[in-house]
């Protein structure tokens, strides 16, 4: 294995789950590169390859396909914040998650159906149709939370979001 190759290998394993775009404006080396060698340390066995969302992420082998979901969506500084509140609070239910994290309850029903879907996250209906949130896999899950940060670009979209649900979001006292 060539040096160039060496090196994006060894960047992927450091930031497990980094994205296409992420990986091309951490590097030395151009796109074409970085394609050409992604290709063939993913033939060789040495990276996989996931998407998630429109994304393509990377990761090495020893991470499964739950992992791999997960560890792409705590890349999302929204997302992130909501796992690490439902650790410190669960059970918790929507609109308490919604609160504490000051977000639009429609954002935290995007984040939370992505979640859902990839099973981190349990919604649970009672005998009155009320949701209670819970961690599927709370052990794993706090595991995968240390692997991972969400970048600079991923929070602006984040924040950019919060900032125009805010402004959408009628006057407290408005009926």
């Amino acid at each position: 294995m060539n040096e160039t190759r060496r090196q994006i290998e060894a960047h992927v394993q450091e930031n497990v789950g980094i994205h296409f775009n992420e990986l091309v404006r951490e590097s030395e080396f151009a796109p074409g590169q970085i394609q050409y060698h992604v290709r063939r340390l993913i033939k060789g066995d040495h990276l996989v390859r996931a998407e998630f969302y429109g994304r393509t992420h990377y990761y090495p082998p020893s991470y499964d396909e739950w992992e791999r979901a997960a560890l792409a969506l705590f890349r999302r500084e929204t997302t992130r914040e909501i796992v690490v509140h439902l650790i410190e609070h669960e059970p918790a239910d929507p609109d308490s998650v919604a609160d504490a994290l000051d977000i639009a309850r429609s954002t935290l029903e995007y984040h939370l159906s992505r979640l859902v879907e990839h099973e981190i996250v349990e919604k649970r209906y009672d005998d009155r149709k009320r949701v209670t949130l819970r961690l599927a896999n709370p052990d794993r899950t706090g595991r995968l939370l240390s692997v991972v940060e969400p970048t600079v670009p991923d929070r602006l979209v984040d924040r950019f979001t919060r900032l125009v649900d805010n402004l959408l979001e009628p006057p407290a006292n408005s009926p």
